[in-house]
């Protein structure tokens, strides 16, 4: 990056926070990002993780094998897997040494003067603790936002802004963004980029490529540099952080 990273955000899509093949959390998976981000920490770069997940662990504990299609029954499913999601975050971070802080935001608050000073505040002074994670997530269980505008992407991007982020990764299922089957490894005009997003989505989260471009496209507005990139590739984040072509790298307009 042309500039020396201080804080980043990083957001866990869904799809590669459970297992490909089963109804489950991938708990090998969470314990590697932990892993991952707790690298990152101690290199002394401030982390910020937002989290999907916990509406498709709620699926799972309750044994459901699709996506309720009522806003009640969704909601439920958040209240339930959210647990189940934080409980595995805090067993994989504390083997690193390090404590987690679960933060459920709703748009709402993060659109409300005085709310969204609150959570930059809350955020600051977590992250001065040094050895504790921020996990930011949807509050699905009252909110009704993700459902309509995707698994936290502009969540994520929404707080990539306000704590003044240098760079937000989004890691998901696909490699990045596609031009055909080809990975476009740069992009400096995001709204060329749009017409290459397919509208698919994973089978439990709510996202796919155009809402994650829509959240990049906010990022870059503000400044933000950002990257898509598969989350199944192993050490990702510090390829990217080392400059690595990995995934699909957005610069904002000069």
């Amino acid at each position: 990056m042309s500039r020396p990273l201080k804080r980043i955000v990083i957001k866990f899509g869904t799809g590669i926070l459970t297992q490909p093949e089963a109804s489950t959390l991938d708990r090998a998976q969470i314990e590697r990002f932990s892993g991952e981000v707790a690298e990152i920490v101690r290199s002394g770069i401030e982390c910020i993780i937002v989290s999907s997940g916990a509406v498709g662990a709620g699926l799972m504990t309750l044994g459901l094998s699709e996506r309720p299609k009522d806003l009640a029954g969704v909601q439920a499913c958040a209240a339930v897997g959210q647990c189940k999601l934080m409980q595995l975050y805090e067993s994989a971070f504390t083997a690193h040494g390090l404590h987690v802080a679960q933060l459920p935001l709703t748009h709402g608050d993060l659109d409300s003067r005085i709310r969204s000073s609150n959570v930059t505040n809350t955020l600051d002074r977590l992250l001065s603790q040094k050895g504790v994670v921020p996990i930011i997530n949807e509050n699905d269980s009252v909110a009704v936002e993700e459902l309509r505008f995707g698994d936290n992407d502009r969540l994520s991007a929404e707080v990539a802004m306000l704590t003044e982020a240098d760079l937000l990764i989004l890691l998901t299922t696909a490699e990045g963004l596609l031009n055909g089957s080809e990975v476009v490894p740069e992009v400096h005009d995001i709204e060329a980029a749009l017409e290459y997003a397919q509208p698919t989505k994973g089978k439990f989260g709510t996202g796919g490529m155009v809402s994650k471009l829509q959240a990049v496209k906010a990022a870059l507005e503000a400044g933000i540099p950002a990257v898509i990139a598969s989350g199944r590739r192993s050490r990702a984040i510090a390829g990217i952080l080392s400059g690595e072509t990995i995934g699909t790298r957005f610069y904002p307009a000069v």
